[in-house]
């Protein structure tokens, strides 16, 4: 029981138990560690043998994560889950919290610019969410649905619902005449990587043919057709970019509202990140040890960044618009509050105790419990507070995630 406890992340250390003259060896272990089964003969220069890399990899990293989850968990019965967006967007419930005051309200979305600190900015992500989900067919006559990732040289990148052999040939479903084929190259991890029958820089289009609108996990049975999903899907000012999931926060947004915050004196600017699988992925303990999530591709453009550093100069308040135009305005910038890196990727991890570089405050929406956006959000107001939060929506009868209800935390 007195070994370096890799628990707390410090080798060398006793664990408080063994300290205290108690045996805190795991009864799975214990037998093969007497023996000396599990023990080098020789440490590592850091103090780790074996028998402490198999106590983190079975016992101390799987209880650590699931530590960290249920501290971001929450109770939501199924009724309070919105399949159906708001009718119009901006009529969606909105709840407003000055971090300053520590008030908070709950309105109408139409309603946000009541909120908003005087001269702020708001900077959405304007990338355009594509109709990335495919149907195949196998030369078995069987169904296979694939989600498109990315695509590069000759092959597309994409995710199966069930498994592939390599060679495999899939027609793609796409109501035309002529058959569109995809031949199974090689699969490396949960990918598989696809060589099309069309040229390769035809993707789009072929999405926008046959492709169907992705949506969340926690939507059952939308009763929206395709056409309305890639509308209501969609925010009024997506531009450009291949996204396989819309930054939600923006849904909530019309052009009459826009219009009526750039006269109250808001300004509004854009920027563009790709939203990937990622956004939908469960956290993992590699997360948790390498501070790192997925990696989305972003850009800034050059006249958007001296804007938005020249707003930061002056004091005004920066409102990211969506955690994607957080993670790109805080990976973007550097610690004297600039923003440097105008095009790149994005790994950043944001929880609690992060110190915000550029961004003042968020409008975002209701995230699923034990999610990193839902660390993320905790980043700006505190885990307590924004869990608080979440119960006094859902006493109010809110409906949860991203097509009903918004959430502002702001200065």
């Amino acid at each position: 029981h007195k070994f370096p406890y890799p628990g707390n992340l410090c080798p060398g250390t006793i664990h408080p138990r063994a300290a205290a003259g108690i045996d805190c060896c795991p009864p799975l272990l214990r037998w093969p560690l007497a023996r000396g089964f599990l023990l080098d003969k020789k440490e590592s220069n850091d103090g780790w043998t074996l028998f402490h890399k198999i106590w983190y990899a079975i016992v101390v990293m799987p209880n650590r994560l699931n530590s960290v989850l249920k501290r971001y968990d929450y109770r939501l019965q199924p009724e309070s889950i919105a399949n159906l967006p708001a009718m119009p967007r901006d009529s969606a419930r909105l709840l407003a919290y000055d971090r300053t005051t520590r008030q908070t309200g709950f309105d109408i979305f139409r309603n946000l610019g009541k909120y908003l600190p005087k001269n702020a900015v708001l900077v959405f992500n304007q990338t355009k969410v594509w109709p990335a989900r495919l149907i195949a067919r196998k030369p078995t006559g069987g169904k296979v649905e694939l989600l498109y990732i990315s695509h590069s040289n000759r092959l597309i990148k994409t995710l199966a619902n069930r498994p592939l052999a390599a060679g495999t040939s899939l027609a793609l479903l796409s109501g035309r005449s002529r058959t569109l084929k995809l031949q199974v190259m090689a699969k490396k991890g949960q990918f598989y990587f696809l060589r099309p029958s069309f040229p390769i820089g035809k993707t789009p289009e072929i999405l926008k043919r046959c492709g169907v609108t992705p949506l969340p996990p926690y939507i059952k049975n939308s009763p929206l057709s395709e056409r309305q999903k890639r509308q209501e899907y969609q925010s009024v000012f997506a531009k450009s970019g291949l996204s396989v999931a819309a930054p939600t926060a923006s849904l909530h947004f019309t052009k009459p509202l826009i219009n009526q915050l750039k006269k109250q004196g808001i300004a509004i600017k854009f920027l563009q990140l790709d939203v990937g699988l990622g956004t939908f992925a469960p956290l993992k303990e590699q997360n948790l040890d390498q501070h790192k999530l997925h990696r989305e591709f972003y850009k800034i453009d050059k006249a958007t960044a001296d804007f938005l550093n020249m707003a930061k100069r002056q004091g005004k308040v920066i409102i990211a618009v969506g955690t994607t135009v957080v993670r790109t305005l805080e990976s973007a910038s550097n610690r004297r509050r600039r923003l440097t890196k105008l095009t790149g990727t994005t790994e950043l991890f944001i929880q609690e105790g992060y110190n915000f570089n550029f961004v003042d405050g968020i409008i975002t929406n209701f995230h699923v419990p034990r999610s990193s956006l839902l660390m993320l959000v905790s980043a700006f107001a505190g885990r307590k507070t924004i869990l608080d939060l979440y119960r006094r929506a859902i006493g109010k009868k809110f409906r949860f995630f991203p097509l009903a209800t918004a959430c502002c935390c702001y200065n």
